[in-house]
């Protein structure tokens, strides 16, 4: 527990970190990679690039701050960190050499605001925060490494089969090299697969959700080609049947959780399908005896991944509507069998399938979850139904 003098010291710097901004968090991340490069091989170096990484990071030295005295409130967050952490193999010794870095950059940047006092007072606050997140991640570490089919670390898995879901969504299935059982995971939840490559400059580590239903032998993740996407475009040109990745335990705090009697409507953006392909999968695997409801947006019929599949699911399962908007529909693109919608996704022309006691998962660019949460709160919607997953760094929806 932290003394109320160390969180007023705290609260008081927080003027300061809103003026420095993710100006702060760059700095770290240049000063850290700069005394240790070994961690380049755990951090997503994409999303340093392009600004992700330090912005999420300052937005959660700033939530932290500002709640230093109600940590409760950030539970939520620090579950969705812990999950992620998990994913990157994160080890306690690593807060140790954070840590440095972060009272470091605070007194280069700070200049004559960040005294003995200050750096003191936050070296205590980051102590705090570091011990719960790794306890947090040693009970997931423990609990994986303790389940039938679970380990801890990394595990030698070989493709098995490579399918391509649209021009840009290919699918592969991943099953152990030691033949044993896989873990099963939850609907929602993510695979991350240690990428080397004599192309790239250090081992790559990436996050793709599972997008089939557990079924403890094997899994699938479905991946889009990112437009100068490093290891997608390598999983997509360069891995085929027979070669083999490095698999972490599946990991996240985006899950499907609805009792057998509670609707279900799964919505969806580009490969933001993925996670609800997993779940819908299960639903219909426990034959699930209330509404489900898929809901997708995307480019045109080339994007469209699943498309059949959904299709054939739709037309086999009475439970199961299924209704697509193309924003961009092109000339092969056929209105009523291949999408229903033109244009952005607009929840009011399903309105029938909206049911005020469903659970809402939704997946997607933040832009378009922020959207259909915005149309389904004035629906009238409870903020408890709502549940939602953010690509790479935690961003607000």
């Amino acid at each position: 527990m932290l003394d109320k003098h160390t969180i007023q010291i705290v609260k008081s710097t927080i003027p300061l970190l809103e003026s420095a901004g993710p100006a702060l968090t760059s700095h770290f991340y240049q000063r850290l990679f700069q005394h240790n490069p070994e961690l380049k091989d755990t951090f997503n170096l994409a999303n340093q690039h392009n600004g992700g990484q330090p912005v999420a990071l300052f937005n959660a030295v700033a939530a932290y701050a500002r709640n230093i005295d109600n940590l409760a409130v950030l539970g939520s967050a620090v579950e969705r960190i812990a999950q992620k952490h998990t994913g990157f193999l994160i080890q306690p010794e690593q807060y140790q050499v954070v840590g440095h870095h972060l009272l470091a950059t605070l007194k280069e940047l700070g200049g004559a605001a960040v005294t003995d006092e200050v750096l003191d007072a936050w070296g205590r606050a980051y102590g705090v925060l570091a011990d719960i997140f790794i306890g947090r991640e040693s009970q997931l570490y423990q609990t994986r490494a303790e389940q039938v089919g679970g380990w801890k670390g990394t595990r030698a898995f070989t493709i098995i089969a490579k399918q391509q879901e649209s021009e840009v969504i290919t699918s592969f299935v991943l099953t152990p090299n030691d033949g044993q059982a896989v873990m099963d995971f939850v609907p929602g939840q993510y695979l991350s697969v240690q990428v080397q490559d004599s192309d790239f400059a250090q081992q790559e580590i990436r996050q793709y959700s599972l997008s089939d239903a557990p079924n403890g032998c094997s899994y699938r993740i479905s991946v889009k080609r990112e437009v100068g996407g490093l290891v997608s475009s390598k999983l997509h040109d360069g891995f085929n049947v027979g070669d083999e990745l490095a698999v972490i335990p599946p990991a996240g705090d985006f899950v499907l959780a609805a009792d057998d009697d509670t609707p279900v409507v799964l919505i969806s953006a580009g490969v933001g399908l993925t996670p609800m392909m997993s779940m819908l999968n299960q639903l219909m695997g426990s034959e699930h005896h209330s509404d489900i409801t898929w809901l997708h947006a995307c480019e045109f019929g080339a994007f469209h991944g699943f498309k059949s599949d959904i299709q054939q699911k739709a037309a086999s399962y009475e439970p199961l509507a299924a209704y697509t908007w193309y924003r961009e529909p092109s000339s092969d693109d056929r209105i009523g069998e291949d999408y229903q919608f033109t244009g952005t996704i607009e929840l009011d022309k399903v309105i029938g399938r909206l049911l005020p006691n469903a659970q809402y998962y939704f997946c997607g660019p933040v832009p378009f979850m922020a959207e259909v949460k915005r149309q389904l709160l004035a629906l009238g919607i409870a903020p408890s139904q709502l549940h939602y997953e953010v690509f790479g760094p935690h961003q607000s929806v």
